[in-house]
């Protein structure tokens, strides 16, 4: 196992420096301050109050990742075995945030301000219910501005992502595994992020252009407020992320193999 996969599997993200990532910020970040600035975009995208800018699968980038025929970092691709990207998200964050998001109940807010809004992706509310819709293989963030340790970070709650595997294969184990996307994780999942809240250190992650972040694909993470004082670009803290679909889905999601597959 190489080094990073070994500080994936046990602390459940890693910080890979590029040293040749800035063809593609530079292309990518001209792209997101279009997209960011389409009166459509905003209006599906902009919420808690102008503070952030969800952009999921708004930034124009190809399977491989490459923005306008620019290809992503060759470092990154060197270290990492990438299967085909969806469009990035693009995150962008600004002073004041967070203000309460459209049609958040009270509680809901609380939570995005005391637990930096804690979640794992691929787990979706639906209704009063809680199921895995999108197993992804990873995420991974390629932070595209400069921006203070205290500009709204990606947080994470390190080595979360053994709990909640074991927490959910136990709540679909009951069940046969080609209806695991239907069942209703609520409780499994809820207790699950008491656990980690309990058990498990909260890490802020600030990056920079010339970064990259990758976190297993079941760690717990959130986004910190912005702290009083802390600066940014004047586009604000936006980061690109990749989600690709996990291969195997849900069972894979579960397993213990690290994904992406790492090169040595």
């Amino acid at each position: 196992m190489s080094a990073l996969a070994d500080t994936l599997t046990v602390r459940g993200w890693a910080r890979l420096t590029l040293g040749d990532a800035a063809a593609w910020t530079e292309v990518a970040l001209a792209r997101a301050r279009e997209v960011i600035a389409d009166p459509g975009m905003r209006a599906r995208w902009l919420t808690c109050e102008d503070t952030w800018f969800v952009g999921v699968d708004a930034l124009p980038s190809a399977p491989d990742g490459s923005v306008d025929g620019v290809p992503l970092p060759g470092t990154l691709r060197a270290a990492l075995d990438l299967p085909p990207l969806h469009p990035a998200q693009i995150s962008a964050v600004w002073p004041g945030y967070p203000r309460p998001r459209d049609g958040e109940s009270e509680a809901a807010f609380g939570y995005r301000l005391r637990r930096d809004g804690a979640h794992l992706d691929g787990v979706l509310k639906e209704g009063g219910a809680r199921r895995v819709r999108e197993p992804h293989a990873f995420i991974l963030g390629l932070p595209m501005t400069a921006a203070d340790p205290g500009a709204s970070p990606l947080v994470v709650w390190e080595r979360s992502h053994d709990i909640l595997r074991d927490a959910l294969s136990e709540a679909l184990s009951g069940h046969p595994p080609e209806r695991w996307s239907e069942v209703d994780v609520t409780d499994a999942y809820t207790a699950a992020r008491r656990a980690v809240f309990e058990r498990c250190e909260r890490v802020p992650l600030p990056a920079r252009p010339g970064e990259a972040i990758l976190l297993h694909r079941l760690l717990l993470h959130g986004i910190a407020p912005w702290e009083p004082g802390a600066q940014a670009a004047p586009e604000g803290r936006i980061v690109a992320y990749f989600r690709p679909p996990c291969p195997g889905g849900v069972r894979a999601w579960l397993g213990q193999e690290t994904l992406p597959s790492l090169s040595n």
